[in-house]
């Protein structure tokens, strides 16, 4: 039997009990018919994808499948997020047909964009309550960077390249940012959304879990057997246990996006009436976050519970419980068995791979030193320069493992500056919005309090990884949902003062 149909069964059997577990607590959030249709719309696509045996007759199955699935859909963001991680992002590009080199490069992620973000966003800018793109201060950083990123392609570039590079920053940036941001006006939207994230990561740990125990990348022969090049999907080891990657092609993007998930699973959990169950759904996202064996994640991980609990009721007494618990762990792991290797794999203590914060720090150095040649816009050639050339790995790659330092390359400080002016008017807006809730335990507030600390673990994690496979489209999606979260509190509060506000009408 080959490879992929060998995989095909493990992935089939082990998302099948997730979901068959999964379905009573998200029936506490959704209807039943929706958990339904989404399971098995993400069956349907995952077979697709392994029995096509090509990239493109799975594009063709998978475009009709998605054109009639988004028909039956009143959440399209839901959909887009059930359905991302269930292929490998790996890219095909279009032909050209003699004309051009190629159109575009297409991956199972733009495949989504197109067929369920895009109408969806043209949809959403025909109703008269979507706000008008622009209106916003992160739609007009976000502007700004789209069309200074544009701008500078054509400094090393031609202008068909260029094009091409705008339609791709369309598709991977501004749809999932303009969805989430416009599409998500309830606080029901917001649960129907981050539980679908929250399933899908679900599947994410359960593959991954499988992987590391069994020393099996699952997806590497659908790759192979859909006649699919792909650079990013490789066996890598840490203390010699597999590093799980799961759909995601590299162990650190699968980490980032089971981190994102346990933001959003704060937030969600809450609605789950069974304690067991809660229970269980955190620990697969635990095993989920450790068998990727990738450190900036954990740490994010950590920042982001952090941050919820600061934001709550009790916060110094959580805080202190959560600290004195990890400092009683750590002599605890000298004594239990196989506890000095755990040991060994945790930041900043552990003496596993230390070159590899070596070699973070000598980026550091080495980069600014090329940025401080074209300080303003950067350049794209920044890998020609002799400090950049001494940061060669034997892989023969220049490994830029910090996703600021990449944009400051690229894009100069100028660029870098917007990015992150564009978070943090996100993560500015959520603080103010979370005020018009003075019971912490609101559920307006919970929400708020688990997007505020899920964007800033997001901030911290990219200090640690470039902007990779899944990374970009995860990053901008929930900044989206910053946005569309602050436009509801303003909503609510615009309502209640109407409410309590006199009539102006008199009768005459």
């Amino acid at each position: 039997m080959p490879e992929h149909f060998r995989a095909l069964i493990v992935i089939l059997f082990v998302t099948s009990v997730v979901f068959f577990l999964a379905r009573r607590p998200a029936n506490d959030l959704i209807p039943d018919r929706d958990f339904k249709r989404r399971r098995n719309l993400w069956f349907l696509i995952t077979l697709l994808a392994f029995f096509s045996h090509s990239f493109w007759v799975y594009t063709a199955a998978a475009m009709i499948t998605l054109f009639v699935a988004r028909r039956r859909e009143h959440n399209t963001l839901a959909l887009f997020f059930m359905l991302v991680f269930a292929i490998p992002p790996a890219a095909v590009e279009i032909p050209g047909f003699g004309v051009i080199n190629y159109l575009i490069e297409l991956n199972h992620i733009r495949i989504l964009a197109l067929c369920v973000l895009l109408p969806a966003a043209l949809a959403l800018s025909k109703q008269s309550d979507t706000l008008r793109f622009g209106r916003t201060l992160p739609d007009k950083l976000l502007a700004a960077s789209l069309v200074l990123m544009t701008l500078l392609y054509l400094r090393d570039t031609t202008v068909t390249d260029t094009l091409r590079q705008g339609v791709s920053v369309y598709l991977d940036v501004f749809l999932p940012y303009y969805v989430a941001s416009r599409g998500l006006k309830t606080l029901q939207d917001f649960k129907d959304a981050l539980l679908a994230f929250v399933l899908a990561a679900f599947l994410l740990a359960i593959i991954a879990v499988a992987e590391y125990s069994r020393h099996w990348l699952l997806y590497n022969g659908l790759i192979n057997a859909m006649g699919v090049q792909w650079s990013m999907s490789s066996y890598l080891s840490r203390g010699g246990a597999l590093r799980a990657s799961a759909t995601t092609g590299q162990a650190i993007a699968l980490a980032y996006v089971i981190s994102v998930a346990i933001g959003l699973y704060l937030f969600v959990q809450a609605y789950v009436r069974s304690g067991w169950q809660r229970l269980m759904g955190a620990l697969l996202l635990a095993a989920g976050l450790v068998v990727p064996l990738s450190r900036g994640p954990w740490i994010g991980t950590v920042v982001i519970i952090g941050v919820f609990i600061a934001t709550g009721k009790r916060a110094f007494k959580r805080l202190l419980l959560l600290a004195c618990a990890g400092l009683l762990a750590l002599p605890m792991l000298t004594v239990v068995p196989g506890g000095e290797k755990v040991l060994d794999l945790l930041p900043f203590v552990g003496n596993l791979e230390k070159e590899n914060i070596t070699y973070r720090q000598r980026l550091l150095d080495n980069s600014w030193i090329t940025i401080q040649r074209n300080p303003l816009f950067g350049s794209f050639d920044f890998r020609s320069t002799p400090e950049m050339q001494s940061m060669i790995q034997g892989e023969g790659i220049i490994d830029i493992v910090n996703s600021y330092i990449s944009l400051a390359l690229r894009f100069g400080l100028v660029g870098m500056s917007l990015f992150i002016a564009f978070f943090a008017s996100v993560l500015w807006a959520i603080f103010k919005a979370l005020r018009a809730f003075p019971d912490k335990e609101d559920e307006h507030r919970r929400l708020g309090r688990a997007l505020l600390a899920t964007l800033i673990g997001i901030m911290v994690i990219i200090f640690t990884v470039s902007s990779i496979t899944v990374i970009p489209v995860v990053y901008w999606s929930v900044g989206g949902l910053g946005v569309a979260y602050a436009q509801m509190v303003r909503r609510l509060r615009f309502a209640e003062s109407a409410e309590l506000s006199p009539s102006v009408l008199q009768p005459r």
